[in-house]
């Protein structure tokens, strides 16, 4: 029997995802994530008899509810459905779905319009941090149309920035998780950093690589790809997210001098596939990186850090990622005051997908 559920759907910056009230998914997790799954069409390469799209990218849900702290508009849960596997992994979150959740929470009346523009405090489960959200909402309306334009995204749609608050750390428990700006793992020098994602740092010279392949030769390369999930599964339980055979984190990147004027140039793995661009909470680990003094992207990283306000452009196979940072020296060292950075977000389809559940 086909179970309906109502549903949006959403391009989210450089992603697109099915975007669910809570209140309308089963309560039971095992029970939600079989109903995601079939509604997904995971687990199949093509995801064929469902609504992904075959590719990581594609094949996301956002569970948007009432918040659960006093400081929040709304809860934001993010989950990825595994395109190839029977998995709904929780581990991460996601920023580019982050960008569609105020305008989701006002088309819903989760959150009400505050006039022209509309500031939506969301609360992300998955890291147990803020993000604010500024959406155009004129005439109490969500507003989807614009001048602002991200690369990766055709076209044009209009802004939304977002600040994100207290994410340094927030899944591994320390912005540096070995408590080193660099380690040394199977003879290769990596940094391990989390500012709203767990990401593995790597000189691609180190790998054999000069980092501006294209992302289906960096996949076609089998020895490669083993070679980074070896080094991932290692650093996994040291940098206190334990076993990640499993999980879709830390994020693995490879990191190379900046070709167009950028801070630096990367390729990454999401965790097994490369990615065509970069993961928001990706780039914002990867542009503290490039502050760090001792990591390995410093003598690669093309920084000045004294530009009030600090804005690095995160190079990726199709442009770049703009991350604006507040930074300062603090006793334990680095310390993020405010990472900030631009989305787009456009609603696709409003109705009902259906699943055998």
């Amino acid at each position: 029997m086909l179970t309906g559920i109502r549903c949006m759907v959403m391009r989210g910056g450089t992603s697109k995802g099915l975007y669910f009230l809570k209140s309308e998914l089963p309560q039971d997790m095992a029970a939600r994530d079989r109903f995601l799954l079939r509604a997904m069409g995971s687990p199949d390469t093509r995801q064929i008899d469902g609504m992904g799209g075959a590719d990581p990218l594609t094949s996301k849900v956002a569970v948007v509810g009432p918040p659960t702290r006093p400081d929040a508009d709304v809860d934001y849960l993010f989950l990825q459905v595994v395109v190839d596997e029977a998995r709904v992994d929780p581990t991460q979150n996601c920023g580019n779905l982050l960008a569609g959740i105020g305008g989701f929470a006002l088309e819903r009346g989760l959150v009400k319009p505050q006039g022209d523009v509309t500031r939506v405090r969301i609360n992300m489960l998955n890291t147990d941090s803020i993000a604010v959200a500024v959406i155009e909402t004129p005439g109490g309306i969500v507003n989807y149309e614009g001048e602002a334009r991200i690369d990766g995204v055709p076209g044009t749609a209009a802004p939304i920035p977002i600040d994100f608050l207290d994410v340094a750390g927030s899944n591994c428990g320390a912005l540096l998780p070995t408590g080193n700006a660099r380690d040394r793992v199977q003879g290769v020098e990596v940094t391990c950093i989390d500012n709203g994602m767990p990401v593995v740092l790597m000189r691609a010279a180190d790998l054999g690589k000069n980092g501006y392949e294209s992302p289906e030769e960096i996949e076609a390369d089998t020895a490669l790809r083993k070679r980074v999930e070896d080094i991932r599964l290692e650093l996994g339980p040291k940098m206190n997210l334990g076993d990640v055979t499993k999980k879709t984190v830390p994020k693995m990147c490879l990191i190379a001098p900046p070709l167009h004027g950028g801070a630096v140039h990367t390729r990454n793995f999401i965790p097994h596939r490369v990615h065509k661009a970069i993961g928001v909470f990706g780039a914002v680990s990867v542009a503290t990186a490039c502050v760090l003094q001792g990591s390995v992207a410093d003598g690669i990283a093309a920084v000045d850090k004294s530009a009030k306000p600090l804005r690095l452009d995160v190079e990726h196979p199709t442009g770049f990622f703009t991350v604006e940072m507040e930074i300062a020296n603090g006793p334990n060292g680095l310390e993020v005051r405010r990472s900030a950075l631009l989305r787009t977000a456009r609603k696709l389809m409003d109705g009902t997908v259906f699943a055998a559940v």
